[in-house]
């Protein structure tokens, strides 16, 4: 018997048609185990958040799986129907985003939205779900709890309303929880107290985490093991401990290269030069190859 909670193999996911095609995922494999933080590591633009949704099965309308495997505790995700992946989002995987502002209903009290969640996908709470709504809340460590079930979104600060959306993500009680850049649009303090609770919540209920971010700091603090993505690629995997102390791939040596410490105090920080390059071309050979300062001809 296994742990793994998430099994991807040779994911590849494309976007538009003929000449327009994008592909930001390719030939993507992954495995994230019960109880682990798997943080997907890389600058804007290489695919980390279209891997998500891939997973997740909320491609764009243009947006398409080309090929591959997606196993949720063993189960193809790719050959079920819409109606039975509907099923799945929000209660064996649940996912959070990096604005929650834009996620939360404007118009809904955060009661009537995480119930809303509740009755979705805790059968047991289904037909009264206000004892499971204020467990949620506690869980999450809103303050006053009674209290907030009726305030609205815009009476929430940032990180409140992150909370909520872990709420709302933990009411299915997934074994899966995917957090897309969740402290990204919060402050540092606020940022350390929702990683902290997400590693709270993982030790109570042992559920893998997918951790999107391109923050060194967060994988440093809350990542088991790392995996880097570079123009839709997956160029090195290894445990935290390992990828800090002998990152092996030039572009994840220039990421750390470019990290400010105190030690670059008086120092001009080194910057990756160029950018990450279209994900309409056919690549040839590494694809960091035309930013990389140790490219040679075998490279390319």
């Amino acid at each position: 018997m296994t742990d793994t909670v998430l099994r991807i193999e040779n994911l590849t996911t494309q976007i538009g048609h003929n000449r327009d095609t994008v592909t930001p995922v390719s030939d993507l494999t992954l495995e994230i185990r019960a109880g682990e933080t798997f943080a997907l590591l890389g600058e804007s633009g290489c695919g980390k958040s279209m891997t998500a949704l891939s997973i997740m099965r909320l491609l764009p309308g243009s947006g398409r799986i080309e090929s591959g495997s997606v196993r949720l505790l063993g189960n193809e995700l790719l050959d079920i129907s819409e109606s039975a992946m509907r099923g799945h989002r929000g209660g064996e995987v649940g996912m959070i985003f990096q604005e929650p502002m834009t996620s939360l209903n404007p118009v809904m009290t955060i009661g009537s939205q995480i119930g809303e969640a509740v009755r979705l996908h805790d059968p047991d709470n289904r037909d009264a779900p206000g004892k499971r709504i204020l467990e949620l809340l506690k869980l999450v460590r809103i303050p006053d709890p009674e209290r907030r079930i009726n305030e609205y979104p815009h009476q929430l600060s940032g990180g409140m309303k992150q909370r909520v959306m872990i709420a709302m993500a933990l009411a299915g009680r997934p074994k899966l929880l995917i957090a897309d850049e969740p402290t990204t649009a919060l402050d540092v303090t606020i940022q350390a107290q929702v990683l902290q609770l997400m590693k709270d919540l993982q030790r109570k209920t042992g559920m893998a985490i997918l951790l999107i971010t391109h923050d060194l700091g967060v994988v440093a603090e809350v990542a088991d093991r790392v995996g880097v993505m570079y123009a839709g690629q997956l160029i090195e995997t290894a445990g935290v401990k390992r990828f800090f102390e002998t990152p092996r791939h030039p572009y994840s040596q220039r990421l750390f290269h470019a990290l400010p410490t105190p030690g670059k105090r008086d120092h001009t920080l080194i910057a990756i030069s160029g950018q990450v390059p279209s994900l309409k071309k056919r690549f040839r050979g590494c694809r960091f190859a035309n930013r990389c300062p140790l490219a040679t001809d075998v490279c390319n």
